[in-house]
């Protein structure tokens, strides 16, 4: 108990006294668990040696591909994005997506540039011209989630209101899906390869690949694949979710609906009854099978059933797939309740024994893995609050120092799973939903009583919770009883 106090003494002082070095250094995690600061400063290190120079001709950028390539993957860039932003990248995160954006065009059938390299073009390895390129579908709403994403981390409207956003974001959920024969009862009808070139020719990847119905690459004569049907709910519920922000509510009421039917078709035609999971792939001989592709189905949150939902999870953490699917594993085990698989499997990616741990994705992974899945930090712009919750099992504490989010920077440690401190470091204020795990009696602001309130997350699992608001230098102690 002793060893304890002090412990959380020490951090409470880490958490005040690093300041200063925190603002020279970027984010710093410190935490009685020595094994996963080990890990998030590989994963901080690794990812920044990732920062491509702002004088390359693309601007401000970072690695999100394979690596010799020097270039950004859509893909990746929507996963890495915050972590990206958590390690201060953000005029990178910005000139990407904007890139992105910009770049949808009729003439490749509403697809953008798959990949983007730093001499400011589409990368070879990807593209030859607008008729012969690789694309996976998914990506489109994969962008547009991730846009949404960096709003309500951010604060920064430009990613949902700016002209080339906008047009991005009308030409995926309109033109695109019906260019590639997307609708919500087309999924298991579409053709193999609606857009090809002509002449066709299928030993050329850019003509076999121009529109991939999914992440999945290696699986043949594929005709649609779970996770396409798994972004197509997201990016409908996402730009349901934006216009509802700009007041449109009737485009929001709408958007939903479309979003619901495809999460209705993802339940009724790819669930497996037999061996309890999902298919992720549909064929163009008519033949459902299963790969990979069940980690996107959790990482677009499109299961709403939760006995099929828990299987999934189950599964997916006891999968050892490549690095890239794994990348995904620290937030998607913290978000979905598998605390422990989720530190397991961040101590095993930065393990210098783990093949590949070097791919981008991977360091990425990490560094959102402990900061919105560890440390559950949530922000949301719309409301401008800011959630956390300590996702342990264990009497460990954990701190983070000089992290942006919501036009301002904090300092937030988890001292146990009832206690948390919070300093408002930057210029705004903001609403702090502070949440505990337990049924808790009373809590203490600063040391006076204020009511709590009670919920459940997701998993119900028991929350207890008070809010507070943060103005800019101040700081917040909250301790439950």
């Amino acid at each position: 108990m002793v060893l304890l106090k002090y412990k959380a003494a020490l951090l409470l002082f880490l958490f005040i006294g690093y300041k200063t070095i925190a603002q020279e250094k970027g984010i710093i995690f410190n935490s009685s668990d020595k094994e996963l600061v080990e890990s998030f400063n590989w994963a901080k290190e690794t990812a920044l040696h990732y920062k491509g120079a702002d004088t390359d001709p693309v601007g401000p950028w970072y690695e999100s591909a394979l690596p010799p390539r020097s270039a950004f993957c859509m893909r990746d860039v929507s996963h890495q994005c915050i972590g990206a932003e958590i390690l201060g990248l953000s005029r990178q995160n910005t000139n990407m997506f904007n890139l992105f954006a910009e770049n949808i065009s009729q003439s490749k059938n509403w697809c953008t540039y798959w990949e983007i390299n730093k001499w400011a073009k589409p990368a070879p390895d990807d593209y030859r011209n607008d008729q012969e390129f690789w694309y996976n579908l998914p990506a489109n709403f994969d962008i547009l989630y991730a846009s949404w994403r960096m709003y309500l981390w951010t604060g920064d409207r430009h990613y949902i209101d700016a002209p080339a956003f906008v047009n991005f974001q009308q030409k995926t959920v309109k033109e695109y899906i019906d260019a590639w024969v997307l609708a919500p009862d087309s999924m298991l009808k579409r053709p193999a390869h609606p857009n090809a070139p002509v002449p066709y020719n299928e030993n050329d990847s850019f003509h076999r690949c121009r529109g991939l119905p999914s992440y999945s690459e290696g699986v043949p004569n594929l005709k649609t694949g779970a996770d396409l049907v798994a972004a197509l709910y997201r990016g409908m519920h996402t730009y349901s979710e934006i216009m509802a922000t700009k007041g449109k509510f009737k485009e929001a009421a709408l958007y939903e609906q479309k979003a619901q039917q495809y999460r209705k078709h993802l339940e009724a035609d790819w669930w497996n009854e037999k061996s309890n999971q999902y298919y992720t792939y549909y064929s163009n001989n008519n033949q459902f099978g299963m790969q990979e592709g069940e980690t996107f189905l959790l990482w677009f949150d499109a299961l709403k059933d939760t006995v099929r939902a828990n299987k999934t999870i189950k599964r997916v953490a006891a999968s050892r797939w490549n690095v890239e699917n794994m990348s995904y594993y620290p937030f998607l085990l913290y978000k979905f309740g598998n605390w422990e698989k989720a530190r397991e499997y961040i101590l095993f990616l930065s393990n210098p024994s783990t093949a590949r741990r070097e791919y981008p994705e991977v360091s990425y992974g990490i560094i959102e893995g402990v900061v919105q899945g560890l440390m559950g930090i949530t922000p949301d712009a719309r409301t401008k609050t800011l959630s956390t919750i300590y996702k342990t099992s264990n009497a460990d504490n954990a701190a983070v120092t000089n992290l942006s989010l919501l036009n301002t920077s904090i300092n937030l440690a988890h001292l146990n799973r009832q206690q948390s401190i919070i300093t408002n470091t930057g210029k705004t204020s903001f609403k702090w939903k502070a949440m505990f795990y337990g049924s808790f009696q009373r809590a203490n602001i600063n040391g006076k009583a204020v009511t709590l309130k009670k919920g459940t997350d997701d998993q119900n699992r028991m929350i207890s919770f008070v809010e507070a608001n943060v103005a800019p230098g101040q700081k917040v102690n909250i301790k439950m009883y």
